[in-house]
């Protein structure tokens, strides 16, 4: 379908694949739309104290006490709801943010985790290999200590194997 005439366009969200496989781009992309948030939260408040101030204070003839005051609450909900939700946006652009560098540590904790196990079951299966029987006639006789793997050090001592 591609010609040579048309040009070859790049996948839109490459840029984003490549901020997310590395945890410390995606810390400062996260930082950038917090920082943008926190900014939009702040001048939010002030327009709420603003709108909360002229609503109220907006008084009609014939008014009784308190109308205005009631008048202006569901303006003043819908801007607490919207502040509610920066602020939990805030939040959550903070947390995903540990979240990914947690996970990225906790791979490579794995990942050492993993290595240093096959290191301990090759040590493990290198020690306890039976040495070959000199005389094949005693291949049918077993030794009064099978089935006890004694300690390769002193340091093992806890780590001994019952029957």
């Amino acid at each position: 379908m591609n010609t040579k005439d048309e040009p070859f366009f790049e996948d839109p969200n490459a840029a984003l694949r490549e901020i997310a496989q590395n945890p410390a781009a995606c810390a400062h992309y996260l930082a950038d739309f917090h920082r943008v948030v926190l900014d939009m939260q702040a001048k939010l408040e002030i327009l709420q104290r603003e709108t909360r101030v002229h609503c109220r204070g907006t008084h009609v003839e014939g008014d009784r006490m308190g109308q205005a005051f009631l008048r202006s609450f569901p303006v003043e909900r819908a801007l607490n709801d919207v502040l509610k939700n920066l602020k939990s946006a805030t939040a959550g652009l903070e947390k995903s943010a540990h979240k990914r560098h947690a996970h990225d540590e906790k791979v490579n904790e794995v990942k050492k985790q993993r290595k240093e196990k096959a290191q301990l079951k090759a040590r493990k299966n290198n020690a306890s290999l039976p040495a070959a029987p000199e005389n094949p006639v005693q291949q049918g006789v077993q030794s009064p200590n099978m089935g006890y793997g004694g300690p390769t050090s002193i340091y093992n001592l806890d780590r001994r194997e019952s029957a």
